[in-house]
């Protein structure tokens, strides 16, 4: 069966396989904005080393495992965040202040909450990790 959301079964995949403790796992479909959280993650050391493999088909992503993650989750709908409301969201999704970190899709691209709050932007909530 296709998957119909490429980002939630991203985040779905990588939890799956964090939770049964996998050193590494394989998701597909690969899309360019999966790449941009993926590499996101792997700049705030939630995940190891990443690859996208073409197939001959959509592509796919693997991705080492660094046991690092007790939660992730795409946030549906996408919500809009102004500059200064970051902290209500953090709020929201997240166990505690300055722990984990909000995916939020700006003008200059993926980045984490604490990017965008110092960039001043404001952006599209993606899903969160912690």
């Amino acid at each position: 069966m296709p998957a119909l959301n490429v980002i939630s079964n991203l985040f779905t995949t990588i939890y799956n396989n964090e939770s049964r403790r996998k050193k590494e796992c394989v998701v597909l479909p690969a899309s360019r904005f999966a790449s941009e959280i993926l590499r996101v993650m792997q700049k705030h050391r939630y995940i190891g080393e990443f690859e996208q493999v073409d197939d001959g088909r959509a592509g796919k992503f693997k991705i080492q495992l660094l046991a690092k993650i007790n939660k992730c989750g795409i946030i549906t709908p996408h919500f809009s965040v102004k500059k200064d409301q970051y902290f209500n969201w953090e709020r929201q999704f997240l166990p505690a202040y300055s722990m984990g970190l909000l995916l939020v899709s700006t003008s200059r691209g993926i980045m984490s909450h604490h990017e965008a709050q110092s960039q001043n932007l404001g952006g599209v909530l993606v899903g969160y990790v912690y």
